[in-house]
């Protein structure tokens, strides 16, 4: 099949992802113990009634006026059947809005990215139980391969929390700092001067690889470096998931396929193991991913896909459950995605969006099954009320659908949100 399509025929798609940003739980949320998580609305109710104190804003209410505009409030409202605390009924959008199910067996960032790609998790990931969490053969085989005397923890913990627990036994003893959580998921912490960068990428690797050849379904080993003294250990942003790749073809193998470019901002490479991504590029928190995001808008190609994770929702407040912290986070990205619109050209889509809910409200440290936005703006798109879907996938097949590449297996495009020009591929309308 000839892939090669004139360039100036093509649109440009932006997929944003707010890492943990969920809009009430999904109706399946008493299967994950999350009945009652409410991501969005517990963080406006904290604001409305003045317990999230937020010393650069003003309003009662959670202020995210661009958020607002393109139909956050109505999402958040097919959702739960209300508008989130301070949040007024809108006579028209300027963007077009839906609420979004899950259909993966998980809440996990490697689900949720993957189905919002078009390829969802349906089946169980193999998961740690609680301590010790970790079987003889595979800390014997880490001992082994990677020279370790040992590791601490070997159980379910809070990263920041078992870090100030064990930091100071670990660069005593040279063992690093294996826990993990309710996903599917072996972390690794070490100190990056004490046990140096490098030999905790060398080790995560390894422990990916002892994974891949068991019988063991893990989706990710993370390494989770930090830095600083006992009174004030701080982790870094040298982050690095070490994930197994998609369990079929996505929208970015797709692409990639089409001769297309496919830009992974922040960890999406890593959430994907580098399929389908042809352009990696990194920066520290949601600053750093926002101004790759406005160079890219400048510079990417025609039939380009720009995917974005901004991780600072989940990784910095959800999971420590700061809704202070949260709450002026998304304010001021709210401010920073106000840029967005005038910076668009005629022929792109933008969507907004999210891969599960970490609710800083709700009991635990982990992430919360709910519903997510899906927030569709661009030139001549459609404002209005796309409804609930029924997966994430359809933020996925709509894009396929505007990049003009022939449909994916798994989802359907949503009406009014994408406008191909670009080949002759019949979309699946619902």
């Amino acid at each position: 099949m000839d892939n090669t399509v004139n360039s100036r025929n093509l649109n440009r798609a932006f997929i944003l992802v707010l890492d943990g940003f969920g809009i009430g739980a999904a109706p399946d949320a008493d299967k994950f113990n999350d009945e009652g998580a409410d991501t969005l609305g517990h963080i406006a109710e904290a604001c409305f009634q003045g317990k999230a104190d937020r010393k650069d804003i003003r309003s009662e209410k959670l202020a995210v006026p661009f958020l607002e505009s393109l139909g956050l409030g109505e999402a958040y409202r097919l959702a739960t059947g209300r508008r989130p605390a301070g949040f007024k009924s809108l006579a028209s959008t300027f963007g077009r809005y839906a609420a979004c199910r899950e259909i993966s067996h998980g809440k996990d960032t490697s689900s949720g990215h993957w189905e919002i790609a078009g390829a969802p998790v349906l089946f169980d990931w193999d998961y740690f139980p609680q301590a010790p969490s970790f079987p003889k053969w595979l800390i014997d085989s880490l001992k082994h391969q990677a020279g370790i005397p040992g590791i601490l923890g070997n159980c379910h913990a809070s990263g920041t929390e078992i870090i100030k627990e064990l930091g100071e036994e670990h660069i005593g003893s040279g063992k690093p700092i294996c826990y993990t959580s309710i996903d599917s998921v072996f972390q690794v912490a070490a100190h990056e001067e004490g046990f140096g960068l490098k030999n905790l990428y060398s080790l995560c690797e390894k422990a990916r690889q002892i994974l891949d050849e068991s019988d063991s379904n893990i989706a990710r080993v993370i390494a989770r470096p930090f830095t600083g003294s006992p009174e004030n250990f701080t982790r870094t942003s040298n982050r690095k998931d070490y994930s197994v790749p998609p369990p079929g073809e996505t929208l970015l193998d797709r692409l990639k396929q089409w001769g297309r470019r496919v830009y992974g901002v922040g960890k999406i490479p890593e959430i994907f193991a580098g399929r389908g991504i042809t352009d990696s590029v990194k920066a520290p928190g949601n600053d750093g991913i926002f101004a790759l995001v406005r160079e890219l808008a400048g510079t990417a190609e025609p039939g380009s896909l720009v995917f974005a994770n901004f991780v600072d929702f989940d990784m910095l407040y959800g999971h420590r459950r700061d809704v202070t912290g949260y709450a002026c986070a998304l304010e001021r990205l709210d401010r920073q995605l106000e840029e967005i619109p005038v910076m668009l050209q005629p022929g792109d889509l933008a969507v907004i969006t999210a891969d599960h809910g970490c609710d800083p409200a709700f009991r635990g440290s982990n992430h919360t099954r709910e519903y997510v936005p899906a927030l569709f703006f661009g030139p001549g798109i459609q404002p209005g009320n796309a409804g609930i879907r029924d997966s994430f996938s359809d933020i996925g097949q709509t894009v396929a659908f505007h990049l003009g590449i022939p449909p994916l297996e798994y989802g359907k495009t949503v009406p009014g949100a994408a406008r191909s020009r670009s080949c002759g591929w019949s979309s699946r309308l619902q």
